[in-house]
């Protein structure tokens, strides 16, 4: 499971209204007859519309300068195991998202009318999305450009002799081009893939608008607090604030593996992806001395991905990486917790 939280972006042209990013939510919804729409959905309802989303949002706002976020956005991006392991379910994941804001509103180190914040304290409305599209930061997009380029250069040529600019073989470059569309190292379905080509496989995960302010549109809420826990005086009064995203993280997580009983591996944890982070060469060390099983299993994962895993077959009782096949592992379980498609 990996998991986003970004706040609203007030730079440039996006303005203070949740109109902007409510729309880009409804892009999946484009062209559907009614029965296949995927709507908004909170805590105790579902088949929410937009409009009402942007209003509840907007609506809630009170005190908030223009400088600060009205709204945050925040992703669950399940792997393709864990959607496996549901089914891929639309309604499992509404489930799980219903669980996983309880573990939200537990991260915040504050209290309302003299009570920790809870669920019902929280104004959110989420929705689940069925499909992605490659970008360009994907592997597949970054190793199959140099084939991409050379083939627009030779469509302009076609193009230029076609508006008698240029005197050349046209057959001969159609061929070229046909060439280069086969000889492309990432094909889906015979066809070289390209940028918001939709990705196979499950592809579903989570879209969460959550308000700055409570519900009671009094009090404010920030996941984007850079305190985990502390106190404040103010107006003579101690204060707590903060929010734990490490709690979250792992909380949401466990969630997920209690709701639907699911065996978790270590390089799918927010345990391994800390590690990661913050020590490569631990975190290499800890697959490596996982049980035979586990590790067998971890392996698999990683090498589902494009990892090159035979820079980790070295005896378990002491690792020996060089510092190039670190930074060469390194670099793809980045893509890979960028992607999700480990989970990690």
């Amino acid at each position: 499971m990996y998991i986003t939280i970004t706040a609203q972006s007030l730079s440039g042209n996006f303005g203070q209204s949740a109109t902007a990013f409510v729309d880009y939510l409804e892009k999946e919804n484009e062209g559907k007859p009614m029965p296949e729409l995927e709507h908004f959905f909170d805590q105790h309802h579902n088949e929410i519309s937009a409009e009402e989303v942007i209003k509840e949002i907007d609506n809630n706002t009170a005190k908030l300068k223009k400088s600060e976020p009205k709204f945050y956005s925040i992703t669950l991006n399940p792997s393709q195991g864990e959607l496996k392991a549901i089914g891929d379910s639309p309604e499992a994941l509404k489930q799980y998202t219903r669980e996983a804001m309880k573990a939200y509103a537990k991260a915040f180190n504050r209290e309302i009318d003299g009570k920790p914040v809870s669920i019902n304290d929280i104004k959110y409305f989420a929705k689940v999305e069925r499909q992605r599209t490659f970008k360009g930061s994907d592997k597949e997009i970054q190793e199959n450009q140099p084939y991409a380029t050379k083939i627009l250069e030779l469509k302009q040529q076609v193009r230029s002799i076609q508006r008698g600019e240029t005197a050349g073989n046209i057959k001969k470059l159609q061929k070229a081009i046909e060439r280069l569309e086969r000889e492309a190292p990432h094909q889906l379905n015979g066809k070289r893939i390209v940028r918001d080509m939709p990705k196979p496989g499950p592809q579903s995960h989570i879209h969460i608008i959550v308000s700055r302010k409570d519900a009671s549109n009094r009090y404010s809420l920030s996941p984007g607090s850079k305190y985990k826990a502390s106190e404040v005086e103010m107006n003579g009064k101690t204060v707590k604030r903060g929010f734990d995203r490490d709690a979250f993280y792992r909380n949401a997580e466990k969630t997920f593996d209690n709701l639907f009983k699911y065996k978790r591996n270590y390089v799918e944890s927010y345990t391994a992806r800390k590690t990661f982070l913050k020590d490569p060469k631990l975190y290499f060390s800890m697959i490596t001395k996982l049980p035979t099983n586990e590790r067998a299993m971890a392996f698999k994962l990683l090498q589902k991905t494009g990892i090159n895993t035979s820079l980790l077959s070295i005896p378990t009782n002491k690792l020996q990486l060089t510092m190039k096949a670190i930074n060469t592992l390194k670099r793809g379980i980045g893509k890979a917790i960028e992607s999700g498609s480990i989970g990690i």
